[in-house]
């Protein structure tokens, strides 16, 4: 008899957290929706009592009741130095495009980044000038498209054109040294979703390197600088 009440209980107690789980997450998708703010997904997050919310605009963080509502970095400080983890979530958005990024890789992979480029930004080219040593070091370097000046731009369409060329790594080296690159006008790779990525990781200029964390590194990284921060998550 004993043993049918705990059991019994048990039950009460996994439907009553159930119950009251599916009350949160309706409870902040109508205060977002307030704010036109449409909810993608709902965790909880590494802090009790807050919940890790996937909106349309990024990754934002709500209390149980939906009262408060934070933005910014959330850090680990468990390992030998503070890791933001706060882009974790996107994680598996950036790997449904892998199929399109144009991936230089390490022979011996250690470690893999994904670099959101512009072939017309300097900084841009001189990080891709160091791609041959990144990868000696062990250091693949995958990339996706983040066109500055908008998708209807110069620039988008001819991105586009080297991530649809027959030999895109070749392209995108040709492009970075001013060679003038083969317009495809039929391209099927929407660079929109890469631009749309890049803005879910508050990525406002480029490069940006989204190291395997999530963590997002702007601007250029000597291939030493970058290896030693990987070496230390």
């Amino acid at each position: 008899m004993k043993r049918k009440l705990l059991v019994l209980a048990a039950c009460i107690a996994s439907l009553t957290a159930s119950v009251y789980g599916a009350t949160e997450e309706k409870l902040i998708i109508e205060k977002l929706a307030h704010y036109n703010m449409q909810v993608e997904s709902i965790k909880p997050s590494p802090i009790v009592g807050l919940n890790t919310v996937e909106t349309d605009n990024g990754v934002i963080y709500v209390t149980d009741d939906g009262k408060y509502l934070l933005q910014g970095p959330i850090y680990d400080l468990s390992g030998k130095v503070p890791v933001n983890i706060s882009n974790q979530p996107l994680l598996k958005k950036m790997e449904a495009l892998k199929n399109e990024m144009i991936i230089f890789k390490a022979p011996n992979e250690k470690y893999a980044v994904t670099v959101f480029t512009d072939i017309s930004c300097g900084y841009c080219k001189k990080l891709h000038e160091t791609v041959g040593e990144l990868n000696s070091k062990g250091v693949t370097v995958r990339y996706l498209a983040f066109p500055r000046q908008g998708m209807k731009s110069d620039t988008a369409k001819q991105m586009a054109s080297i991530w649809c060329n027959a030999l895109p790594k070749d392209a995108l080296t040709k492009a970075f040294k001013g060679d003038e690159v083969a317009m495809i006008d039929d391209c099927k790779i929407d660079l929109g979703n890469h631009l749309k990525l890049g803005q879910l990781f508050k990525v406002t200029g480029t490069p940006a390197i989204v190291l395997p964390s999530g963590q997002v590194l702007p601007g250029f990284l000597k291939p030493d600088e970058l290896l030693q921060i990987l070496e230390q998550k």
